[in-house]
C-alpha cells in the first residue's frame, strides 16, 4: 500500500475545509497511507516588499524540505507545473508505484507559493489549473483528485 503525504503550508482556518478534507482522508484509508503535514506559514507585513516575500518562501521552503520522507518520490504543486486530467493522476500514481516508490509526497505551498529549492527538490511538477486557488481549497481539491485516481485505478465508478 502506497504511503501518500500531503505537505503543506498553513493549517485550515475555517472548518468546513477540515470537514471537507476529513471526508477524503478518510475515503483514502482504503487506498494508500494518507498523512497530512502542516509546515508554519511565514507571518509577512499587510504589504510585503519582494524582498519580504522571498525570505518569507526561504523559511517556508526549509521547513517544508526539512519534512520530507526520506526516498520518497516528491511532487510539488505550482503554477508552472504541467497540467494533468485525473486519468494522468492515477497514471503518475501507479508509475510511481510501479518504479518502487511507495512514498509520494505531494506539496502545496502557501500564499505566495514556493521557493526554488522546493521546486528543484521535486520529482515532478504539476499545475492544478491555470487559475489561482486559495492553499486550503487547493488541499480539497488535491485530496479529491488523488481519491479519484485510486478509483480510477481501482475500476471503480466515482470518477465518471
Amino acid at each position: 500500500m502506497q504511503t501518500v503525504t500531503i505537505l503543506c503550508v498553513g493549517k485550515y482556518k475555517e472548518g468546513y475545509w477540515r470537514e471537507a478534507a476529513a471526508e477524503y482522508q478518510k475515503r483514502l484509508g482504503a487506498f494508500c497511507r494518507l498523512s497530512v503535514m502542516e509546515v508554519e506559514e511565514e507571518r509577512l507585513p499587510q504589504n510585503p516588499s519582494a524582498a519580504q516575500i522571498a525570505a518569507g518562501l526561504e523559511a517556508e521552503g526549509r521547513r517544508l524540505l526539512s519534512r520530507i520522507p526520506a526516498g520518497s518520490f516528491v511532487i510539488a504543486l505550482c503554477i508552472e507545473g504541467r497540467q494533468l486530467d485525473s486519468e494522468g493522476l492515477s497514471r503518475m500514481l501507479e508509475d510511481t508505484a510501479l518504479s518502487g516508490k511507495s512514498s509520494i509526497v505531494f506539496i502545496i505551498g502557501g500564499s505566495f507559493g514556493l521557493s526554488d529549492p522546493v521546486k528543484e527538490r521535486a520529482d515532478q511538477r504539476i499545475s492544478m489549473s491555470r487559475m489561482t486557488f486559495p492553499h486550503q481549497l487547493a488541499r480539497v481539491m488535491l485530496l479529491e483528485q488523488i481519491y479519484r485516481g485510486y478509483q480510477i485505478l481501482n475500476g471503480g465508478k466515482y470518477h465518471k
